[in-house]
């Protein structure tokens, strides 16, 4: 088989605009202290890269792991005139996860970064299931620190303050997933709950934890940017509120 064709153990799915902050979301998978082969799939949903990001990561990917870009050169979400509601990347992360090359996959979006044992903590938990997840830590969007972990929302199938309405939650990029078994979940990706063009990522999860068998690293290792402009902020600075 030729080498570059070959599968590898994991692929990372990124999807971003093209923003700063994808270096430091990137460079987060380069440090994982995972052993294997990784693929860091990034797919852009932007016209150009007028800082160079790719070109600067391509320099630093490290010899065990590969750097592949899927560009369409075009939107595919109908509030930026494509065809599919999932406000974030329209069919985008429905693409990266039929395109990776490793049936384990996980997304981390642009905006986060991952802990150096994020990749092997999950690949221990998803053995002999369809899927895995972790959770994570609520991170200040001003001062980039750590606030607390999540212990409200993305907790898991039948926990926390979505488990009546909604079965739970998880984070798309607090889990890793076996694109073969969960394959009938994947579309659901591209496709939005709410009129605002959101919800993608319930939708999502809603399929894995009806169809598909789910382990869990029972650790906190994605850091999640919060932003005043999330539905879900003035529960979270209430919930902060009372920590203090």
């Amino acid at each position: 088989m030729d080498a570059n064709n070959q599968p590898t153990d994991i692929t990372v799915m990124v999807r971003t605009l093209l923003r700063p902050s994808l270096l430091a979301a990137v460079r987060s998978i380069y440090r994982q202290d995972f052993p294997g082969r990784v693929q860091v799939l990034l797919g852009i949903d932007a016209a150009a890269d007028p800082l160079g990001l790719v070109e600067i990561l391509r320099a630093e990917c490290p010899e065990r792991m590969r750097l592949d870009v899927l560009d369409l050169g075009y939107p595919t979400s109908v509030p930026r005139g494509g065809l599919y509601t999932a406000r974030e990347g329209g069919v985008l992360a429905t693409l990266l996860a039929y395109a990776a090359k490793s049936r384990h996959v996980v997304f981390l979006d642009d905006d986060n970064w991952a802990a150096p044992d994020h990749l092997s903590t999950l690949f221990a938990a998803v053995q002999g299931f369809d899927w895995a997840f972790c959770r994570r830590w609520f991170v200040d969007p001003q001062t980039l620190s750590p606030i607390c972990v999540d212990v409200w929302e993305s907790v898991g199938p039948g926990h926390g303050v979505f488990a009546a309405k909604a079965g739970g939650f998880v984070d798309p990029n607090c889990l890793m997933f076996d694109k073969l078994a969960c394959h009938f979940a994947i579309p659901w990706l591209a496709v939005a709950m709410y009129p605002d063009f959101t919800g993608h990522d319930r939708m999502f999860f809603d399929q894995l934890r009806r169809r598909n068998s789910v382990g869990w690293s029972g650790k906190a290792t994605v850091y999640y940017v919060t932003s005043p402009l999330d539905g879900m902020d003035a529960f979270r600075q209430a919930r902060f509120a009372e920590m203090t």
